[in-house]
């Protein structure tokens, strides 16, 4: 990171992860024994914002917090990751928590998230930012927050010509003109799935539905595909790009935001785009070689070094 590199400002949630291990998820009213706990950082906003910062990006993150020792995890983990906070401190709430359920034979997961403080993100929030928005390089953004703070930032970016991407997660139904000031969105096959009603279990049929998007108005889509790498979809070419594989895997969990992490920094660098899906597919790869979100977030070296091979 350069001092003059313009920043990836990121609106997202903070949550603390609470992660079991087990054969199963129990049935209602069944207590089970599981493997592990582990208590950890997440939030996808959160975890998007050190997988970028890692990867060498200058990056902020606009969110609430309560005034809690789950708010300690976050910011250490930001101070970590080299995040610069843009937090306004929620005191009537709490920071919020996640509950992980992670199959212990294949590393899947089912989660619930309680997002606190951070379900209580305003578009008043996102407009005493606007000045860091408008001066950015990038604008990331999920639905993990209220989709009014989603939307205002997306108009803000775009209103001042900054490069604005949605990571459509969880999946939601949303109106074409809030996916018109997309430039690139980032669903996976589920949520892609949700946004166009249209079956997404192969790269053809995620072509298919990518071009559903593009007729709403998007400007790119990148499908991410697990195990079969993503798919680039734009007016002019459509490019599916294999996995990076870094080794076996161990969780999926944090796959998602390691992608948008990392494409957004490469992005940011000027990278071409078929590049900057690469990298963020090389994020994507070697996290999920580790247990955990944000602590399994590769650096910029361990990228740089799995796409020289």
């Amino acid at each position: 990171m350069t001092p003059t590199q313009k920043p990836i400002v990121i609106l997202g949630i903070f949550v603390a992860d609470t992660a079991y291990r087990a054969d199963r998820q129990p049935k209602m009213g069944e207590t089970i024994m599981g493997h592990s706990f582990v208590l950890g950082p997440g939030g996808k906003g959160s975890n998007q914002s050190v997988a970028a910062a890692m990867a060498g990006g200058n990056v902020h993150i606009i969110t609430r917090l309560g005034d809690d020792a789950f708010a300690d995890i976050a910011r250490a983990t930001w101070a970590k990751a080299g995040v610069k906070p843009e937090v306004k401190v929620d005191v009537e709430s709490y920071t919020g928590a996640a509950y992980i359920f992670i199959e212990q034979a294949t590393g899947n997961n089912a989660i619930i998230v309680a997002a606190g403080a951070a379900g209580r993100v305003s578009a008043e929030d996102v407009e005493a930012k606007a000045d860091l928005v408008e001066s950015a390089a990038i604008f990331i953004t999920q639905l993990e927050q209220p989709i009014p703070a989603t939307l205002r930032g997306l108009q803000i970016a775009r209103a001042a010509g900054v490069t604005t991407i949605l990571n459509p997660a969880p999946a939601a139904e949303l109106p074409d003109s809030m996916l018109a000031l997309c430039d690139f969105l980032t669903p996976n096959e589920s949520e892609a799935e949700a946004l166009t009603g249209l079956p997404v279990t192969s790269v053809e049929e995620a072509r298919i539905a990518a071009a559903a998007l593009l007729a709403k108005g998007v400007g790119a889509v990148i499908i991410t595909l697990g195990e079969n790498g993503a798919l680039y979809h734009d007016a002019t070419q459509s490019v599916h790009v294999p996995v990076v594989s870094a080794g076996a895997v161990v969780e999926t969990t944090g796959a998602g935001d390691a992608f948008n992490g990392g494409f957004a920094v490469a992005l940011s660098e000027g990278r071409n785009v078929i590049d900057a899906v690469r990298f963020g597919c090389a994020t994507a790869g070697i996290s999920v070689t580790r247990p955990g979100t944000a602590p399994a977030m590769p650096s910029r070296s361990e990228i740089d070094a799995l796409l020289a091979l």
